[in-house]
């Protein structure tokens, strides 16, 4: 296998911070793509000030950041301002997550970049995208969450509006954004031109919306919060066994057949009510009655064995530290190590693309400090203008 990546020779400048865009460029860093991190001087990258740290370092940040490389430009100044338009030419992508019309603040919009490199893919994350009514307004997670609608429906109705666990809005731009640089790439390969990407986070939460616009497409009503149960599949959803909870999730008429034999309860595959999923939907609450009656006689041990067996999809609720002791999580390298020379040893997720010809190593190269390449870059960059 090849130790790189499939992008190794692809230069990135990324001028973002904190999530959306850092997340973006560190999968492309991941994915062999030589990643330069460009920060303001002094403090860089709001995040290497955000909780919680390990030896005065930010363990969010170096989540997000492993396997770049940093140097401090104030692009206010003359001198740095030159080093930047010499990386801009020499660049294959440029990744920043400023509100719109910063870039063009500091004279460096897209049809300034265009000019000083033909062949470069601009994307640009930003809350609300590059055009529109709201283009111009701030944004953070939980704001675009809220107004794409997906608060609406997580949780539990005595719950009210509630944030998704983890930072969707962010995580799914950062996605997304890939998406776009990648297919960009591919493009300037046939015509060799690049071209601008613009994401925003409100448009990704609405794409992912999928169940919830199908549902108020279809039927008019506005979808509301559900817990813990698919709202379209029944029985998919969290019950409770002796000793804890289980989700199951017998998608289609043979896992349920399948799933009340496991049960020892003929007579749920028999009554019918539950004959086929559109009724199991429509008589949800009083299958979940009956097969919670019969899950909490028994312990979750026991009822992992039974369904493991049966062939029927099944899973417990794990907490974070039960996760990264996962032993499928383990045996898929999702948690990878980077020896930092300030914080030590530290666990992150690992990289969930395994690509057949390229190596997955469970060792990572760590975030930079803040100008830490500075030489090397300039280097780089020298030897590339000569």
């Amino acid at each position: 296998m090849k130790n790189k990546g499939p992008l190794s020779g692809v230069v990135v400048l990324d001028l973002s911070r904190v999530l959306a865009g850092p997340y973006s460029t560190m999968i492309l860093a991941d994915l062999g793509a030589r990643v330069i991190k460009v920060e303001a001087p002094g403090n860089g990258d709001d995040a290497r000030n955000f909780d919680p740290f390990i030896k005065e370092k930010s363990a969010y940040f170096m989540s997000l950041n492993r396997g770049k490389e940093s140097i401090a430009l104030n692009l206010k100044e003359a001198e740095d301002r030159d080093v930047f338009e010499h990386l801009v030419k020499i660049s294959d992508v440029l990744v920043e997550n400023y509100r719109p019309g910063t870039m063009e603040k500091l004279g460096y919009g897209w049809d300034f970049l265009k000019k000083q490199n033909p062949k470069l893919v601009y994307a640009a994350i930003s809350g609300f995208g590059h055009s529109g009514p709201y283009s111009n307004r701030a944004a953070y997670d939980m704001v675009v969450q809220g107004m794409g609608g997906i608060m609406s429906i997580t949780g539990h109705e005595a719950s009210g509006p509630t944030r998704v666990g983890t930072s969707v809005g962010d995580i799914t731009a950062g996605l997304f954004g890939v998406t776009g640089v990648l297919s960009a790439l591919f493009e300037r390969e046939k015509t060799g031109e690049g071209m601008m990407v613009d994401v925003g986070m409100l448009d990704c939460q609405v794409a992912i919306l999928e169940n919830a616009i199908a549902r108020y497409t279809a039927e008019g009503t506005v979808p509301g919060p559900m817990g813990g149960r698919h709202p379209s599949i029944t029985p998919f959803e969290v019950f409770e066994a002796k000793d804890g909870h289980i989700i199951i999730a017998a998608g289609n008429d043979v896992l349920f057949t399948k799933l009340c034999d496991a049960l020892n309860r003929e007579d749920l595959r028999d009554n019918p009510l539950f004959a086929c999923n559109m009724l199991r939907t429509e008589n949800h609450e009083k299958l979940t009655a009956e097969m919670t009656k019969t899950l909490r006689t028994q312990q979750l041990s026991y009822w992992f064995s039974i369904f493991n067996q049966a062939g029927i999809p099944y899973g417990p609720i794990n907490n974070v530290e039960q996760v990264l002791n996962d032993p499928q999580v383990n045996a898929r390298n999702m948690v990878i190590t980077t020896d930092d020379p300030v914080a030590g040893t530290v666990k992150m997720a690992g990289n969930p693309i395994k690509l057949s010809r390229y190596a997955d190593p469970i060792v990572r190269k760590h975030a930079p400090d803040l100008d830490e390449h500075r030489m090397e870059i300039l280097a780089f960059l020298m030897a590339q203008t000569k």
